[in-house]
């Protein structure tokens, strides 16, 4: 029960980026659309390649840091997982709901049919997030999360 608790809170987490990133319109994080976009924005004078290489450090930043740090020690030091496969198993579940929410509500509904990720002036670029884009996020997602419990569990293993 905790480890869905725990994944509905890094899924919380992503939201709460997202709307603050999005705040003053969805340019701020432009970050996250594919090249195209980018470059349009860039030639509509709507940001420069500075801030969004900026809005990408920071977003980066705020997205990875409590993934590689915070749920590890709550897994840990909260839910009291010990041994590697106790680990892997808690962090890939907690990841892995993190994920559906992403693609799912984030990407899926939230980008794909609302009108809070347009930008004026790239509207013939979308769908933001084309079937190519959605199936590498999937497969990325599907195998690097597992990747990187593995490589978490491993890491806590080592440390704790």
């Amino acid at each position: 029960m905790l480890v869905i608790f725990e994944g509905l809170i890094l899924s919380f987490w992503l939201l709460l980026i997202c709307v603050v990133g999005i705040a003053n319109g969805p340019v701020g994080l432009v970050v996250f659309y594919e090249q195209d976009v980018k470059d349009r924005v860039i030639e509509l004078g709507l940001t420069t390649a500075e801030k969004i290489k900026r809005a990408s450090m920071i977003s980066g930043l705020a997205l990875f840091v409590p993934q590689f740090t915070v749920i590890p020690a709550i897994v840990h030091f909260y839910n009291g997982a010990d041994g590697f496969w106790n680990c892997f198993l808690q962090l890939l579940g907690i990841f892995m709901i993190a994920n559906l929410f992403d693609r799912l509500f984030i990407d899926e509904w939230w980008v794909g049919h609302t009108k809070a990720w347009i930008i004026p002036g790239t509207e013939d670029l979308r769908p933001y997030i084309s079937a190519k884009v959605k199936i590498k996020k999937w497969v990325g997602t599907c195998f690097g999360y597992p990747i990187l419990a593995a490589i978490l569990s491993g890491i806590m293993q080592l440390i704790w």
